[in-house]
């Protein structure tokens, strides 16, 4: 009896994780083909598996009703680890990660070209914001609240 007991609740337990909203993240390439199919604001998102901030933003912002909704009605959003060795083809170019073959913790070249700034060395989380013809519009290189994001996401 007990093993039946266990059995429902573990499946029932799924099904509800199942049916809660979620952003709906892109790969590069699916950006690029709905972008050209349909222009909209993009968020890009880069994380590492050992970023603190990244993972609470993933668990706690992310995951918000209000900010799952605001970015699926109006962005198209991308998450990426910054540290993958994933060869990235997008706008016509192909992206690597030319560090990994020198750096324990390389970061992707794409993670650099958008997510850097020059007076201070690559650092996460890193969120990048873009407009309708995907010009930058803001980047943010910290931890941020739901209502910080929401915020962001208005303008």
């Amino acid at each position: 009896m007990k093993k039946i007991l266990l059995f429902l609740f573990l499946t029932c337990g799924s099904l509800a994780a199942q049916d809660r909203e979620q952003i709906n993240w892109l790969s590069w390439e699916q950006l690029e083909a709905a972008f050209n199919e349909k222009p909209k604001k993009t968020l890009v998102f880069f994380h590492a598996d050992w970023c603190a901030y990244c993972k609470k933003i993933d668990r706690v912002v992310f995951t918000k009703p209000e900010v799952i909704k605001k970015i699926n009605a109006e962005y198209y959003a991308v998450r990426m680890d910054a540290e993958t060795t994933d060869t990235i083809r997008f706008d016509g170019q192909t992206f690597t990660n030319r560090q990994a073959l020198t750096k324990r913790n390389g970061v992707h070249d794409l993670a650099l070209l958008l997510g850097s700034r020059s007076e201070k060395s690559f650092s996460l989380p890193v969120t990048v914001f873009f407009d309708e013809q995907f010009a930058l519009k803001q980047r943010v290189f910290e931890y941020y609240t739901s209502s910080e994001l929401l915020k962001i996401l208005e303008q």
